[in-house]
């Protein structure tokens, strides 16, 4: 289906209360319910899956619910990593992994150009495939693959140099 934008109000109109809900169920935070489901409608947006008008609301519930999965599975995550960093590594370690992001992050912002950085968020933080970060950027797949491999060269060059 190709989305005008009347077409696309309407669809947000119609389903977001039942996406709403589920996510608010699943997630049990209004704030981050509302997020998972903004985010399926930007996902829906700029990738404008092929959905046909009849299957758009359960296309749209299962893209929901996928998004309160990746969410929670995000949070489990966090959870067990400040856990394992509370009680089992020491200061000294929790420090030095500290600073290691710290560097990390300045590699990033001084080495890479603005493009490489979307590249990299969007396939390591959103957990983008490289075709999904494809098409958000309106690249081909085989420029996510070459702005990641060069990104990637970079930081370890940096990190072999230390």
């Amino acid at each position: 289906m190709d989305y005008s934008k009347k077409e696309f109000e309407r669809l947000f109109k119609e389903h977001y209360p039942h996406m709403y809900r589920m996510a608010y169920s699943m997630v049990e935070n209004a704030d981050d319910a509302k997020d998972a489901v903004n985010q399926v409608f930007t996902q829906m947006w700029r990738g404008k899956p092929q959905v046909a008008e009849d299957s758009a609301r359960g296309y749209l519930l299962a893209a929901t619910r996928n998004q309160c999965l990746h969410l929670l599975r995000s949070r489990q995550l966090q959870r067990q990593m400040e856990h394992d960093l509370r009680h089992e590594m020491p200061v000294s370690e929790s420090e030095d992994r500290e600073e290691l992001l710290q560097q990390l992050r300045q590699v990033i912002d001084e080495n890479l150009t603005e493009q490489d950085r979307r590249v990299l968020s969007l396939h390591y933080e959103e957990d983008m495939t490289y075709n999904e970060t494809a098409k958000v950027l309106g690249i081909s797949a085989a420029a996510v693959n070459k702005h990641i491999t060069r990104s990637l060269a970079k930081i370890r060059k940096y990190f072999n140099a230390r």
